[in-house]
């Protein structure tokens, strides 16, 4: 979406405050032996005390396929994105875990997510985790008004490909604010001046997803979890920011 009064960007900031303040409660609570469904309680309540809604809380993708049963996608070692909490799924000591979370407050969205680490973790995942963030923050400092998709996803890729892993290839960031999902497409790689163009006021979800071997995914059977397939870890990072006239305002930073 394009921000067009000062509204609309009230309430873009409270959506992406409480969300940065969520995230931030439900990855403290990130420890061995703590199930994935009490990080989604965890954060269904918080959000819902500070007046929002859970925004992947019965959202459905394509029409046909299940909803999505939960607030929150724990995403755990080579579950890439959108893994759905249980009583069932612990964490265990060396894990990583991605937690991936959206809110709406007052018909305004915002989506981010973090991965962080059970314990103690291989150096390798150490690596993996280093590497996401720093491509998420080297393709923010790439945004400003007439820059391209193809900007940002070469700015990730070209961060993934130096410390030797891979970004997801069938995966994308989007826009954001009036609906969880929107155009444009934001792809983990491409070239320099292709794709769309940004504009001020542009709200966008920008995501690295990146793997520790290659970069091919599968679904799971439940039509939500996405895998890599040859069963190597991955990291996601995302935040919300609007396209300023010199760059970018993060949403989701608290």
């Amino acid at each position: 979406m394009i921000i067009e009064n000062p509204e609309q960007l009230d309430k873009l900031r409270k959506s992406g405050k409480i969300l940065a303040e969520t995230l931030a409660l439900v990855s403290e609570k990130v420890a061995p032996g703590v199930s994935a469904q009490a990080l989604d309680q965890i954060a269904e309540e918080n959000i819902r005390k500070s007046g929002g809604i859970p925004a992947f809380k019965n959202y459905r993708s394509r029409k046909g396929d299940p909803s999505f049963p939960a607030s929150l996608c724990v995403s755990i070692n080579d579950e890439v994105v959108h893994g759905i909490p249980s009583r069932d799924k612990i964490l265990s000591e060396g894990d990583i875990v991605g937690l991936d979370l959206g809110v709406n407050y007052q018909g305004l969205f915002t989506d981010a997510a973090i991965t962080v680490p059970v314990g103690k973790i291989e150096k390798k995942l150490e690596s993996l985790l280093e590497t996401t963030q720093k491509a998420l923050e080297n393709a923010l400092s790439a945004i400003k008004p007439g820059a391209t998709t193809g900007d940002l996803g070469h700015a990730m890729e070209t961060t993934a490909k130096l410390s030797g892993f891979q970004v997801v290839r069938e995966l994308v960031g989007h826009g954001v604010g009036l609906s969880v999902h929107e155009d444009p497409e934001i792809p983990c790689f491409g070239k320099p001046g292709s794709g769309s163009k940004l504009q001020e006021g542009m709200v966008i979800a920008v995501e690295p997803m990146i793997n520790e071997f290659g970069w091919e995914v599968v679904f799971a059977d439940d039509k939500w979890t996405v895998l890599t397939m040859d069963a190597g870890r991955s990291a996601h990072f995302e935040q919300t920011l609007l396209v300023t006239k010199d760059g970018c305002e993060i949403i989701t930073q608290v």
